[in-house]
């Protein structure tokens, strides 16, 4: 299969021109390569160490949430440059989705949690920049329930500001870093927030806020849509695909 072709796709499925975002995501392809891609590399970080390992298997497209250029612009030196070099002298091409693959109705990090956990009646939920950063819904049970069937969902830990009431009805979930809104996300009145990670005043405030919060892990939380997506291009396509889980624990 063809670069232009598997990117064409990608951009106008996940609405990448259209969709704003933080000025390091630079979402779409990062890197080209000059030939065929022969399979299908799904990760959650372009980091070095996940890079050296889709480049041991050759050619092939590396699609990740969370690309090479957060730091913005640097020297080609040090790491940075290995990462070019390796993914380059491999024929590996790399190509980053940040908020456009967060927020997609289908292989989006939101809609696959929240499909994950049983989340009904879903709705947009917490805008930024005029577009939605996540989802809510409804669901009935208890609060350990909810971090329970949370936890078997990232296949992790999940840390619990129990701020809330124990009976749940309402949940709002944003993937990622999102703990920084937890004011934003308690004056929606839903029950309990679901995110990766926030900051340590987030935890406080949230139990002054009288909301629940579960940090599911950035990471973790994060799995769900480069996976969807690297499945889906290799049922359209017909090309070999795998996962490289490299976690960081956060």
């Amino acid at each position: 299969m063809d670069l232009a072709s598997l990117t064409r796709f990608l951009d106008e499925e996940l609405r990448i021109r259209e969709i704003p975002d933080y000025p390091g995501a630079i979402n779409g392809l990062q890197l080209e390569n000059e030939g065929p891609v022969p399979r299908i590399v799904a990760a959650v970080d372009a980091s070095l160490p996940v890079i050296r390992k889709a480049a041991a298997g050759g050619p092939g497209l590396l699609i990740v949430h969370h690309g090479m250029f957060w730091q913005g612009a640097q020297p080609v030196a040090g790491a940075f440059y290995h990462k070019l070099k390796t993914a380059m002298d491999a024929g590996l091409a790399i190509y980053s989705a940040h908020l456009p693959l967060d927020v997609h109705p289908v292989f989006g990090n939101n809609a696959l949690l929240a499909q994950a956990i049983g989340l009904s009646d879903l709705e947009p939920f917490l805008d930024w920049k005029g577009h939605p950063m996540g989802l809510r819904g409804k669901w009935t049970g208890s609060r350990e329930n909810l971090v329970a069937l949370t936890r078997e969902a990232v296949e992790g830990p999940v840390h619990l500001c129990p701020g809330g009431p124990e009976s749940i009805s309402t949940v709002g979930l944003v993937t990622g870093g999102a703990g920084s809104e937890v004011a934003a996300a308690a004056a929606t009145g839903i029950d309990a927030f679901i995110t990766g990670e926030g900051p340590h005043w987030s935890f406080p405030l949230a139990e002054e806020l009288g909301l629940n919060v579960l940090y599911a892990g950035h990471y973790a939380t994060e799995t769900f849509g480069v996976k969807a997506l690297a499945a889906a291009l290799s049922h359209r396509f017909g090309i070999p695909w795998e996962f490289i889980d490299h976690p960081t624990g956060l």
